[in-house]
C-alpha cells in the first residue's frame, strides 16, 4: 500500500483587510519577538556543553525550525494573496466578505461570513470561500435557496439576510 497522497487543490488567493493585518501581525511577532527569544535560549543551552543530550538545545532547535517554516509560509502566502478592501457594487448578492444569515428546513438560523481560507481560525462564524456552503451561496440574493450536496444527501438553505459591514482600512 502506498503512502502517496495527491496534492491538495490550491487555496483561493483572496483575503479580507482584517485577515491580512492579522497575518502581518503574526509574521511580525514571530520574526521580531519570538524568534530572537528562542535563539537566545538556544544560545544559552549550547553554552552548557554537550549538545547531543541537551533537551533544551534540541527542543529549541526544533522550535526554531517550526518558527522558520511558519515565517516562510506567511511570507509566501501574503505575496500571492489579493486583499479585498472594498465593498461590491451590488450588495444585494452574496460575494466575498458578506455576512449571510441562512435558515435550514427545520427553521434553525446561522450567520456566516465568507472569507479567505487563511482566516478561518479568527472567528467560528467564518467560512472559507472554497467551502461547499460558500460556493452554494455565492451570487445568490435574499430569499433564494441554496442546495448543498453532502456525502449521501442534499440540504437546502434559505438566504434570510445579506449584510456588508464597512471596511476599516
Amino acid at each position: 500500500m502506498s503512502r502517496y497522497r495527491p496534492p491538495s487543490p490550491p487555496k483561493s488567493a483572496y483575503i479580507t483587510h482584517e485577515g491580512a493585518q492579522t497575518l502581518l501581525s503574526e509574521l511580525k511577532y514571530l520574526w521580531k519577538e519570538k524568534r530572537p527569544a528562542v535563539t537566545e535560549s538556544v544560545r544559552e543551552a549550547a553554552a552548557q556543553g554537550d549538545r547531543s543530550e541537551n533537551a533544551e538545545y534540541i527542543y529549541g532547535k526544533k522550535q526554531l525550525r517550526e518558527i522558520d517554516r511558519r515565517v516562510r509560509y506567511l511570507e509566501k502566502r501574503l505575496e500571492v494573496c489579493t486583499v479585498v478592501d472594498r465593498l461590491p457594487a451590488d450588495q444585494s448578492r452574496v460575494f466575498f466578505g458578506a455576512w449571510v444569515t441562512i435558515e435550514d428546513e427545520s427553521g434553525e438560523q446561522r450567520t456566516h461570513r465568507i472569507v479567505g481560507p487563511d482566516e478561518l481560525d479568527h472567528d467560528p462564524a467564518y467560512i472559507s470561500i472554497d467551502s461547499p456552503v460558500a460556493k452554494a451561496l455565492l451570487k445568490k440574493q435574499e430569499g433564494d435557496e441554496a442546495m448543498i450536496r453532502l456525502a449521501n444527501s442534499e440540504k437546502t438553505y434559505f438566504i434570510e439576510a445579506i449584510e456588508y459591514r464597512p471596511i476599516s482600512v
